[in-house]
């Protein structure tokens, strides 16, 4: 059996994609493939988001922003947007979900923390399911 993919999709893929795959590949371990995409990826990842992220032992200092394409969405089983769903090309057969949850640009660490606690609840109740 092969393992589920899950692509975590929001605008720049620098802030709430980049923590949910960090996460979902920190819980989920081999036992899932993970990825993350923008509609319009950004530079960098979140400076925030990062601290943040280090704070829980991981580290986002790997990542690039990823272009969100039609193929990248087209290989993955679960996706999962953050403010970017009605750009996500949509195939038949897909498990999506549309996850409201703040972007953490331009916030500070506290509000920042609160939102990566929330990606992070999201993400192991997703992977209870898969």
């Amino acid at each position: 059996m092969s393992r589920p993919s899950v692509l975590f999709a929001c605008v720049h893929n620098s802030g709430r994609s980049v923590a949910a795959q960090l996460l979902a590949a920190h819980h989920g371990g081999d036992r899932v493939e993970v990825r993350s995409a923008g509609s319009e990826p950004g530079d960098v990842v979140n400076p925030v988001v990062a601290q943040v992220l280090a704070e829980r032992g991981l580290s986002a200092g790997q990542h690039t922003p990823t272009l969100l394409t039609r193929d990248l969405v087209a290989d993955t089983d679960v996706v999962i947007t953050m403010g970017c769903g009605e750009t996500c090309p949509v195939f038949p057969g897909k498990r999506y979900e549309d996850w409201v949850v703040d972007d953490p640009k331009g916030q500070d660490l506290e509000t920042v923390r609160r939102i990566v606690d929330e990606i992070d609840q999201r993400v192991r109740e997703l992977l209870a399911t898969l």
